[in-house]
């Protein structure tokens, strides 16, 4: 049951409880001209560790002329020696708006887990009016000479923070919302970096951060104000989000 004001909302389950490898999992979305839906997690997602598999999980997001998407999974957990493949493809028709967003956290970080062995790859695709506007991957594996660790702990790369998030608002008016979205950002925590940039109708906001929980709280309040300042829906998250 949605709250006062909210669109038609679907939560995803994973019955299994996490994600192991040679798992593969297909979520498909199609949201009709005109329509709104708003998908999101029961709660965050674990992708174990594997002993040689790799688990894949493939989303899309099909939205029709006039649509509104809001994908909102409450985030992932990978394991040391997990090893994950996920592919996003988001598909708008003229005139929709498709709000997407995943936050990552690498290792079991309040076990003092670090995520150094293993294979991670997050990639998403994003097409407007049937044509690739947008396709950005994170690749982290040690079977390459650059081992994992190095490249977390580069300034150039993670700096050491297993706390990620990334937010992506497809729309014909994004380039029109950066300087709103720069002022939510506002917000953020010291101990939390972030940044947002716009092209080709897109805007797209990051979030880096020591502590996955203050990454969570600041995507959050990005999130609910965004929302609210650009398709008038109640300034919060889904109900789930606090179970």
């Amino acid at each position: 049951r949605t709250e006062v004001a909210e669109p038609l909302t679907a939560v995803v389950v994973n019955s299994s409880g996490g994600v192991g490898g040679g798992d593969r999992l297909e979520v498909s979305v199609e949201v009709g001209d005109g329509a709104s839906l708003l998908v999101t997690g029961q709660a965050e997602e674990k992708i174990y560790r594997s002993s040689g598999a790799e688990a894949t999980v493939v989303t899309t997001l099909m939205a029709g002329a006039g649509s509104i998407i809001e994908f909102l999974p409450q985030g992932t957990i990978v394991f040391d020696a997990a090893r994950f493949r996920r592919l996003t493809v988001i598909d708008g028709a003229p005139g929709s708006r498709v709000m997407a967003g995943e936050m990552l956290t690498l290792g079991r970080v309040e076990r003092g887990e670090k995520y150094s062995t293993g294979r991670r790859h997050d990639e998403w695709r994003v097409l407007r009016n049937g044509r690739l506007a947008w396709s950005d991957a994170l690749h982290l594996s040690d079977s390459h000479a650059a081992v994992i660790r190095p490249a977390l702990e580069s300034p150039a790369g993670f700096n050491g923070s297993p706390g990620y998030a990334t937010f992506i608002y497809m729309a014909d008016d994004a380039a029109e919302r950066v300087e709103s979205a720069r002022k939510i950002q506002d917000q953020t925590s010291a101990n939390v970096q972030a940044g947002v940039t716009s092209f080709d109708g897109l805007l797209v906001a990051r979030w880096l951060g020591d502590k996955p929980e203050d990454v969570r709280t600041a995507f959050g309040i990005f999130w609910a104000q965004f929302r609210a300042s650009t398709c008038g829906y109640p300034e919060r998250l889904p109900t789930i989000w606090n179970i």
